[in-house]
């Protein structure tokens, strides 16, 4: 059975990402793991300076160095064991009774690759330990956005649970597959839904989206709203959720329409930058 993986650090979102992490593992009742990654770019294992060192260096230099790498790492690695604590003590007080640690070394996004297969939804802050001062998304998180096909949470450094969510849709075969796994999923069951298409104001985008509504309430949504809007995607989807007061963006990370050219370009951060609510990203 597939978990929940939160990634867990040192940052200002390490909260948050408790937060939302608690809370999509019970709505869908899987085990919530906390995962800490020692980051090899961050933290080495081992220092090689020799080909620094010139001739008449004396030999306890290398010694010191391999003291103080050694030294470095179980410092980054106790550290992470005390996050780790604080976290399992914070989902504990949202109600998940029993929630697993894991500590890994080695590259963080080579290593949530590694736990694809066991996971069903990966919970990450939009902003990391190396980015908590900087407006700007943390520097892994576009590699894992690209690099990981598993459904990728990511939240800002405050987290509430959703009364109401925006499904971002276009009627592709994407945003299809996604509205059919929105709608049985037991994550958004009793979460009034807005379906938003953003395009030209025609029957035809009318009929799609009176169809998603019908199939999401089919499944047993209630108070769906379907909504067609005219302009420029990013500023169209952040503008309604500021309307509407929504607490969650829930969009297809593939597909062939404009939503799609949005999603894999350079609006991407920019999105993930100005967004005051998480965005669920579905990559499968």
């Amino acid at each position: 059975m597939k978990n929940v993986f939160a990634c867990i650090d040192g940052s200002k979102a390490a909260e948050a990402v408790c937060d939302a992490a608690a809370w999509v593992s019970q709505r869908v009742d899987r085990q919530l793991v906390l995962l800490h990654v020692l980051d090899k770019s961050i933290y080495p294992t081992k220092t090689d300076m020799s080909g620094n060192l010139k001739l008449g260096t004396r030999e306890h230099l290398l010694d010191e160095l391999a003291e103080l790498d050694a030294k470095r790492s179980k410092l980054a690695l106790e550290a992470g064991k005390e996050q780790l604590k604080v976290a399992v003590e914070r989902v504990k007080s949202q109600g998940v009774e029993t929630p697993e640690t894991r500590q890994r070394h080695g590259h963080f996004v080579e290593t949530l690759a590694d736990l694809q297969e066991e996971t069903r939804i990966l919970v990450i802050g939009r902003q990391g330990e190396e980015h908590d001062n900087v407006d700007e998304i943390g520097g892994n998180l576009e590699s894992v956005i690209r690099s990981l096909s598993c459904r990728i949470l990511i939240t800002p450094p405050n987290f509430k649970p959703p009364e109401k969510v925006l499904l971002a849709y276009d009627a592709s075969e994407t945003a299809k597959k996604v509205l059919y796994i929105i709608s049985r999923s037991p994550l958004f069951k009793g979460v009034p839904i807005h379906l938003l298409m953003v395009g030209e104001k025609s029957d035809k985008n009318q009929q799609q989206l009176e169809e998603a509504k019908k199939q999401l309430e089919g499944e047993g949504h209630e108070g769906v709203v379907a909504a067609l809007k005219s302009g420029e995607v990013e500023s169209t989807l952040l503008s309604y959720v500021k309307e509407q007061e929504l607490g969650m963006v829930i969009m297809g990370a593939y597909g062939h329409s404009r939503i799609r050219q949005f999603l894999v370009g350079s609006t991407t951060t920019n999105l993930l930058r100005q967004s005051p609510v998480p965005i669920l990203l579905m990559r499968q």
